[in-house]
């Protein structure tokens, strides 16, 4: 089954827009590598919109890779892709147009997933612009599911729809692997944090075989290219990264990957780094289940600090308390959230299952993540 937990990669998009061509899609397959990046789970090198040329083939009516981008085709690209032991991704849309303007899918859709399939697709992010105003949208994407079933290859189906529709109610049923449910993100903690919080009733419909994908990481943009805006430090990115992680979201990279400094790589790959005094350390390793929701979700602060995890499975985490963050009162922004917690002498806390969202007042970093394995140690620190 594919999408057995969620999903990781990267995409053009975020950085580079329109401006991608063979050179970057080999040079960064070659940085998936060189960095470690599959080492560490991610697998799919997704190239986003503007790939193909503004017109489709006027004798086989199928879409063509631009001739200037990428001369040598998309095949060849898709092979040396292929040759570094990664997956490779493309882009198209629902609609007659792509966002950016491109050819659709549109009433072409098993033309297009047969083409994508002789490519050497292995994963299709599937976008939600200009389709006809009579057009019904959930239909179109179990469309474009049975197409790509029908095609003869495995291909992973991301549906981008950005959350219309309810999208979360019918999207596994219809055939996708992850699902957009947000607007497009940007490089600021203010688009990251309002995200992850217009995601916190969703929790329940995300799991193996088809995730809530929250949109792809700005994780080490510091305010270049495309979604750049005003940029995020090293603290907001590790943030950003916990909540991904917390909400079992795909981690989609977007920056560039081929010029990620030591902070964005010990982050995305590994995580280990010293936690500064004051800080209370929440660890927790997952069981043998794979790809549940945890989310740190509301805090209690008296003789200590409790946190509490929202937990699809039966799966506990421990917190060490650190008195020095003691103070007097209690943030829940849940719905309805229950806290688990049996407290021992020395502080320690075992926490439950149950919870709500996550309360934007604390600052949440990511201590070690190790990603490809379902592991996080997330640090709390009171801003």
């Amino acid at each position: 089954m594919l999408a057995q937990r969620p999903p990781m990669g990267w995409n053009t998009w975020n950085t580079f827009g329109k401006d991608i061509n063979e050179t970057l899609i080999r040079e960064s397959a070659d940085a998936f590598i060189d960095n470690g990046l599959k080492d560490a789970g991610y697998e799919y090198l997704v190239i986003d919109d503007c790939w193909s040329e503004y017109n489709r083939d006027p004798v086989t009516d199928r879409i063509v890779p631009h001739h200037e981008k990428f001369p040598n085709g998309m095949k060849v690209v898709a092979d040396y892709v292929h040759s570094k032991g990664l997956k490779f991704g493309m882009y198209s849309c629902d609609g007659v147009r792509t966002c950016a303007d491109y050819p659709g899918s549109f009433d072409h859709e098993f033309l297009d997933a047969q083409t994508f399939a002789e490519f050497g697709v292995d994963y299709l992010k599937y976008d939600n612009c200009y389709k006809p105003n009579n057009a019904d949208g959930p239909s179109l994407y179990r469309r474009m599911a049975m197409a790509l079933r029908a095609s003869g290859r495995e291909i992973l189906f991301s549906a981008c729809n950005w959350g219309t529709d309810d999208v979360w109610t019918w999207i596994r049923g219809a055939g996708a692997h992850m699902y957009r449910s947000t607007g497009d993100i940007n490089d600021s903690a203010e688009s990251y944090r309002n995200i992850a919080l217009s995601q916190a009733d969703k929790f329940g419909y995300s799991a193996p075989g088809c995730y809530n994908d929250i949109d792809m990481l700005t994780v080490g943009m510091y305010g270049k290219g495309l979604v750049g805006s005003v940029g995020c430090n090293d603290a907001d990115y590790r943030s950003q990264f916990a909540l991904w992680c917390m909400y079992s979201a795909p981690l989609m990279l977007g920056c560039d990957i081929r010029h990620m400094n030591k902070q964005t790589l010990e982050l995305v790959t590994d995580g280990s780094y010293c936690y500064e005094p004051g800080f209370a350390l929440l660890s927790y390793v997952e069981s043998e289940m794979t790809g549940l929701e945890g989310v740190v979700t509301s805090f209690r602060i008296e003789d200590g600090q409790t946190v509490t995890l929202r937990r699809t499975g039966k799966v506990n985490a421990e917190m060490v308390f650190d008195r020095r963050q003691a103070h007097e009162s209690l943030y829940d922004v849940g719905f309805g959230a229950m806290m688990i917690s049996v407290v021992t002498e020395d502080m320690t806390v075992l926490l439950n299952e149950h919870g709500g969202v996550l309360d934007l007042d604390y600052r949440v970093e990511v201590e070690h993540a190790l990603c490809s394995r379902n592991r996080y140690h997330i640090e709390i620190q009171t801003i």
